[in-house]
């Protein structure tokens, strides 16, 4: 009677967005990686000016970018196959964490993500032709971006310069938030406006850069909503196929009595 070993418990593979279906597209990925660099730099921007002002600057802008964190978070569990196991294994916790504004570390997670998506892909080399094939939605992404980026440090460097003006009237973080806003958007209510030279110059960037973002959205936009759709390619059919449907031509039967008699030497 012979002893049987006991059965070895298979090794479990390790967890992947790309078999779970987690991963978004990368222009999203990209925007988001970007928008946890950012609030992992309020950290630290935090922490080098601790002033009331700028805490509220950037508490406000870290608002906007936790409703962007959570949205994330819904649209990979509802994209997740197994959505326990992307809550567990492919720490999606964490993920909902990381959408309360005070928990700014556990966005690390999506840097992590992110870095470990590109490695995977290739490296940067592929991840720029990735970005380049999807120009459209990620070029949309950049923009966003870039004008989250503008409205907080635009707001921060109005509020540095304006708030020592004797008559300057942008001195509260709510004020710099708003002028910034409604100059980017080029709508200028002007019960907000900078008083100093270097207040007018930064407002002068803001309006310029802020032309530029919103005539790319509206132009996006209105290509989506008016661009006509592609009709999809015909399938090309396979020639033994086609040689099935095409008709068989064949030789007239010739009449024995119409044949042409041989030709002798």
């Amino acid at each position: 009677m012979t002893a049987t070993s006991p059965a070895v418990p298979a090794k479990r593979a390790p967890y992947s967005a790309e078999a779970n279906d987690t991963a978004l597209p990368i222009g999203w990925e990209m925007f988001v990686f970007g928008l946890a660099i950012l609030s992992i730099a309020n950290m630290f921007i935090v922490l080098l000016a601790p002033l009331v002002v700028v805490d509220d600057v950037v508490l406000t802008v870290d608002v906007v970018l936790s409703l962007v964190f959570l949205a994330d978070f819904f649209a990979r569990l509802r994209q997740a196959r197994d959505k326990r196991l992307y809550f567990v294994q492919g720490l999606g916790w964490l993920d909902l964490i990381s959408c309360v504004p005070f928990l700014r570390l556990a966005r690390l997670v999506r840097i992590g993500r992110v870095i470990r998506k590109l490695r995977a892909e290739g490296g940067l080399r592929r991840t720029l032709a990735a970005l380049g094939a999807a120009r459209a939605s990620s070029s949309l992404m950049l923009v966003v971006f870039v004008a989250i980026l503008m409205w907080e440090f635009g707001s921060l460097a109005m509020l540095a310069v304006e708030s020592r003006a004797e008559n300057g009237n942008i001195k509260t973080a709510s004020d710099a938030l708003w002028y910034s806003l409604v100059t980017m958007s080029t709508v200028g209510y002007g019960d907000r406006f900078p008083v100093t030279n270097l207040g007018r110059v930064i407002g002068a960037v803001i309006i310029i850069v802020g032309v530029g973002l919103f005539g790319t959205i509206t132009g996006f936009l209105a290509n989506a909503f008016l661009a006509p759709r592609s009709e999809p390619a015909p399938e090309a059919v396979p020639e033994a196929d086609v040689e099935a449907m095409a008709p068989a031509v064949t030789a007239p039967p010739v009449d024995a009595e119409e044949a042409p008699e041989p030709a002798y030497p």
